[in-house]
């Protein structure tokens, strides 16, 4: 009988669909990427087509993937960490705090680290222990990292006090590029090895999966949320004394520009490479197009709050892919 070979079936159906799309379910993000190149590189090539454009871009953009990528971990978990922002500015505020005060850089440093891991920790408490929404706890705690970065500054930038040392940790270039693009490559490679082969990112993903049936499996979910917090405060306080040292100087409120790049990043992110979860090299395509739109368009001599309407834009188109999946099989 020929029966069989005459109907092809839903299978066969959907690789050949596959086939078809070039991938661009998983690298769109790629696509619109090298479309935004040829599209400057054709419109200004003198100003965009330069190896200074490029330089610029990615050591502008390495502090924000590097946010980026410290939230990615309590999102990853379930939570959100609208905090990240005040743990910048209160890390910066933290380092040239003991600068200021006579103390050795590497010690303030250490300091705005210790202080990420106390806001990590209070911020697990709250979520985890009184059971206070993320979103909510993370919000409040956002407000209360502010009134302490006024505190530590006094409400003013602080410029003077700050150590040579402190400003090479920032500023100095290897290959011309400066080291917080190559501190940000690290953190990345660090964690997509944890997230992708280690049993700590199968249970980060378990948890803001299923918290449930995760807890029921044995995993301490508590535990976990608490870890990715304590590490996105940590890595954004880390951001902040970096941005310090890049600038040479901190404000109260450094670190709030950063905070919708960083959750466009993660969110657009969440539809590459591995579409429907966050992912590290998702993240990073996503911080490698945004970054292209906005410099771009700031070469074209677009206005100043076109960055802010870029970025609110994908953020919002980066949430509707996301959770498009969820609404076909409830539909």
């Amino acid at each position: 009988m020929t029966t069989q070979n005459s109907v092809s079936s839903p299978t066969d159906a959907n690789k050949a669909r596959r086939r078809l799309n070039f991938g661009f379910d998983r690298f769109s993000g790629l696509y619109v990427f090298a479309l935004l190149v040829i599209v400057f590189a054709l419109w200004i090539p003198n100003l965009f087509l330069s190896v200074n454009t490029a330089r610029s871009t990615l050591a502008q953009e390495a502090i924000t993937a590097i946010i980026a990528l410290g939230l990615l971990i309590p999102i990853a978990a379930g939570v959100f960490d609208l905090s990240v922002a005040g743990s910048v500015s209160v890390g910066a505020a933290v380092a040239l705090w003991f600068q200021t005060n006579g103390f050795p850089w590497p010690l303030g440093v250490i300091g705005a680290l210790v202080v990420g891991v106390l806001i990590g920790a209070l911020n697990g408490v709250v979520i985890v222990n009184l059971k206070v929404d993320s979103f909510i706890a993370t919000l409040g705690m956002s407000s209360i990292l502010v009134a302490m970065s006024y505190w530590a500054t006094d409400g003013k930038q602080v410029v003077a006090g700050i150590q040579p040392g402190f400003i090479a940790f920032g500023q100095f270039k290897v290959l011309t590029f400066p080291l917080s693009f190559f501190y940000m490559l690290i953190l990345a490679a660090i964690l997509y090895f944890i997230l992708e082969y280690r049993p700590a990112g199968r249970r980060l993903y378990a948890v803001g999966g299923n918290p449930i049936a995760t807890r029921l499996a044995g995993v301490r979910t508590g535990r976990v949320i608490r870890g990715s917090l304590i590490s996105s405060a940590v890595i954004a306080s880390f951001a902040g004394t970096l941005l310090a040292a890049q600038l040479g100087n901190a404000t109260p409120d450094m670190g709030a520009p950063y905070l919708l790049p960083a959750f466009s990043a993660v969110f657009l992110g969440a539809t590459q490479i591995r579409p429907g979860r966050v992912n590290v090299l998702g993240t990073l395509v996503a911080i490698l197009l945004l970054a292209t739109g906005v410099k771009g368009l700031q070469l074209l001599g677009a206005p100043t709050y076109i960055p802010y309407l870029f970025n609110g834009l994908a953020l919002i188109v980066a949430v509707a892919l996301a959770v498009r999946p969820t609404r076909k099989t409830k539909g």
